[in-house]
């Protein structure tokens, strides 16, 4: 069509331009390349002439064209200069064209979170003008970025948001696109139903477009989901179509990935040989991305398991560690590397099953670990970047003696789970637990119990018991009465509250009543027991009562009050207070808090579910701030002994695998605090003054910091009113740090 040239009349216009553009781009889908080059500069040469706007949109072209050839470094050279001229002309579809593609291109190098950076950019712009199509590209390239970086609730949110825009506007194309990566990400949730469905419907419409690509990667998905359900005949088809239609393609990534699926439906087959071949294959190919890299190598070590070569298996399994390590030390933001070891769950996951198979406890109790909390201990200098051997510093006799206390380390997995026990002697105990999903279930339903109307502990309450049976009962023996406990937990754990679970003897009782518990984010975490302080010669800092800054933040009619409660705990010359106006963002961060030994935050919290670290303290209006932010404390280095945040929700809503629960508790401990006491729900603003005057009380007598919590609640526990119940005691816990 686009053969004929323009008539003389329009030779002068931007008419050649554009046909020359719109000839480069098709030469470029066409994987004909010189063709395509040729078209583009010339392009180049008459919007110098004629059409100087398009030069900008000729550079994007131009970016387009490398990129399909896989020159990446030249595409960003390009993509950078349409931005440059898109800003200068004030070309706004150019400029969140031009900065989608850059977030492309970052995302091909597996820069995902500068992907992520470029794409907000993108989004943003693309919604402020208008440009639907382009905002729908975004919305999926984000999500795909996230996936890779193992957020999968924010990477189906996204893609979501994608797929029903792809639908309103009639683009199938992208449609098809985005029901493929649904279904891949509900996969990854252990939601099979869902993928199925999602894959399905994909499948459908890949065939009605006769799309070789998409057809070959929806099968790929269905092959695993049916792999998943124990479907092998199932998977078996669906799995040798798609790497014949990758290989049609000329897809070498995919076509890689693909056949994992199918090594995998090989060895489901007992094709032991061909599976190892397969996968030997896929490792030692150079297309081959890490993460695929490392599914492969973390598969063959399945297959060697099965094929009971286990020295062997061991080998690849640390083979696969290295690679994903290799991958996770290259992502530099904070905020989401804790999000990167979702994606090697499973590897982590089979290799413990593996090591407590062969009797191992301890060396599973050390990859376990190793893949815990890592971003915060790297934070802390705990533990290296790049280091994916089995830290030496997991010794295990030695932390237990430190703390004085019995350790109970919790691992989730979907097979079986299983729960370490540590005595104070050091003696180590490995105890098999029911899969992660039953766990969760019962821990869900407890917690909806426990913020319910209804007394559990009168009312037997089932689930309460039931919990205590499955995850505390096997240990009882290693655990001794009025003993100290701390529990390391996992998955849901990370949201139940264990000094209220009903231990059934004599008679049903919180177990709060036969236990000092605190929590940590990981064994290397006790490298210290908890200090005795005395409160008469301690720096405090507090930090609440602010004057409120929406409606949605009301004042705290107690707030005042328990500021008063805790302040007479501390002498006049070593306390700084800052509420009412003072007690802003930029007070505290100006208040040199390094210098306190205490801090203490009276004040409405917010959970940010979808940024972990934008959660925040809301404090009185500075400018255009009123919340302090968690990425913003954790820039000011803490020596504090304790950071109390009586707020709702200051532990945080969002729990990142492995990393745990990431909120304003994380934030502290990552700044260096030695220990927070935050919430795991909204606090009543009554009971939290009276728990908080207690809890000072008992430190102000040379108790620590776990004992002086606990005589706390058992006070409201026993106080024969309606703080008796869990909902007003239970919320705050004490997470040990550095």
């Amino acid at each position: 069509m686009l053969q004929p040239e323009p008539p003389p009349s329009l030779a002068a216009t931007d008419i050649p331009v554009r046909r020359k553009m719109t000839q480069g781009a098709a030469y470029g889908f066409l994987s004909q390349f010189s063709d395509g080059d040729k078209s583009l500069d010339e392009a180049e040469a008459l919007a110098t002439k004629y059409a100087p706007p398009l030069l900008g949109e000729i550079a994007l072209r131009k970016g387009t064209l490398c990129f399909l050839r896989d020159d990446s470094v030249q595409a960003e050279i390009y993509y950078r200069n349409a931005l440059a001229v898109a800003r200068s002309r004030n070309q706004s579809f150019l400029e969140a064209s031009s900065l989608g593609s850059l977030g492309l291109i970052a995302a091909q190098q597996e820069h995902y979170d500068e992907s992520i950076d470029w794409d907000d950019q993108a989004l943003q712009l693309a919604q402020s003008i208008g440009a639907q199509a382009s905002t729908t590209k975004i919305l999926g390239n984000i999500a795909w970025s996230y996936f890779q970086l193992g957020d999968y609730q924010t990477s189906l949110a996204l893609y979501q948001q994608a797929e029903l825009s792809a639908a309103q506007q009639g683009n199938i194309g992208d449609e098809l696109t985005w029901l493929v990566n649904l279904s891949s990400v509900a996969f990854y949730l252990h939601d099979y139903a869902s993928a199925d469905r999602d894959g399905k419907a994909a499948l459908d419409l890949a065939r009605r477009l006769g799309e070789k690509p998409q057809i070959a990667a929806t099968l790929d998905a269905l092959a695993r989901v049916a792999l998943a359900q124990g479907n092998i005949n199932t998977a078996d088809g669906y799995a040798k179509e798609s790497v014949r239609l990758f290989h049609e393609s000329q897809d070498p990534i995919d076509e890689l990935s693909s056949t994992i699926t199918d090594a995998r439906v090989r060895n489901a087959r007992s094709e032991r040989t061909q599976a190892i071949n397969l996968l030997k294959g896929v490792i030692a190919n150079p297309a081959a991305t890490a993460s695929v890299r490392w599914e492969a190598q973390a598969r063959l070590a399945s297959v060697y398991v099965d094929d009971r070569q286990y020295r062997t298996a061991g080998g690849e399994f640390q083979q696969a560690i290295d690679t994903v390590e290799s991958a996770r030390s290259s992502v530099r933001d904070e905020q989401l590397r804790i999000s990167f070891l979702a994606n090697a769950a499973d590897l982590y996951g089979d290799y413990v099953d593996f090591l407590v198979s062969r009797s191992r406890a301890e060396e599973a109790l050390r990859v376990a670990a190793l893949a815990r909390s890592k971003t915060l201990l790297e934070g802390l200098g705990l533990l290296r970047a790049k280091n994916s051997e089995l830290s030496p510093r997991v010794d295990v006799n030695q932390t237990a003696r430190r703390t004085g206390a019995t350790i109970l380390v919790f691992w989730l997995g979907s097979r079986e789970s299983y729960l370490w026990a540590i005595t104070p002697g050091g003696n180590l105990k490995l105890f098999r637990l029911p899969p992660e999903d039953q766990i969760d279930s019962a821990v869900h339903g407890y917690i909806g119990d426990l913020l319910g109307p209804r007394d559990v502990l009168g009312s037997a309450n089932r689930a309460g018991k039931n919990l205590y049976t499955t995850l505390i009962a096997p240990a009882r023996n290693v655990i001794s009465k009025n003993s100290r406990v701390v529990i390391v937990p996992d998955g849901s754990l990370w949201s139940l509250n264990f000094e209220a679970l009903i231990a059934p003897d004599p008679t049903p009782h919180f177990w709060i009543n036969d236990v000092t518990i605190s929590y940590a984010d990981s064994l290397l975490m006790l490298h210290r027991p908890s200090e005795k302080r005395s409160l008469s010669s301690a720096k405090m800092l507090i930090v609440g009562d602010p004057i409120p800054a929406t409606s949605e933040f009301p004042r705290l009619p107690q707030a005042s009050k328990e500021i008063a409660s805790v302040e007479k705990y501390f002498r006049p010359a070593e306390m700084r207070i800052l509420s009412g106006d003072r007690a802003t963002p930029g007070a505290y961060l100006e208040s040199k808090p390094e210098q306190f030994a205490f801090i203490h935050f009276v004040a409405h919290g917010v959970s940010s579910n979808a940024r972990p670290f934008e959660s925040a303290v809301v404090l009185t209006r500075q400018g255009d701030s009123y919340k302090l932010y968690g990425r913003d404390v954790m820039k000011h280095r803490l020596n504090a002994e304790l950071v109390t945040i009586s707020a709702c929700h200051g532990v945080g809503t969002r729990n990142y695998s492995e990393e745990g629960l990431v909120g304003l508790s994380w934030a502290f401990l990552r700044a260096g605090a030695h220990g927070v006491v935050a919430a795991l729900w909204d606090v009543n603003d009554a009971s939290t003054a009276e728990l908080m005057d207690h809890f000072y009380n008992e430190m102000s007598k040379g108790k620590d910091v776990p004992t002086a919590l606990r005589d706390a609640k058992l006070a409201l526990l026993h106080s024969g009113t309606v703080y008796q119940r869990p909902f007003y005691w239970a919320p705050f816990q004490f997470y040990t740090g550095m």
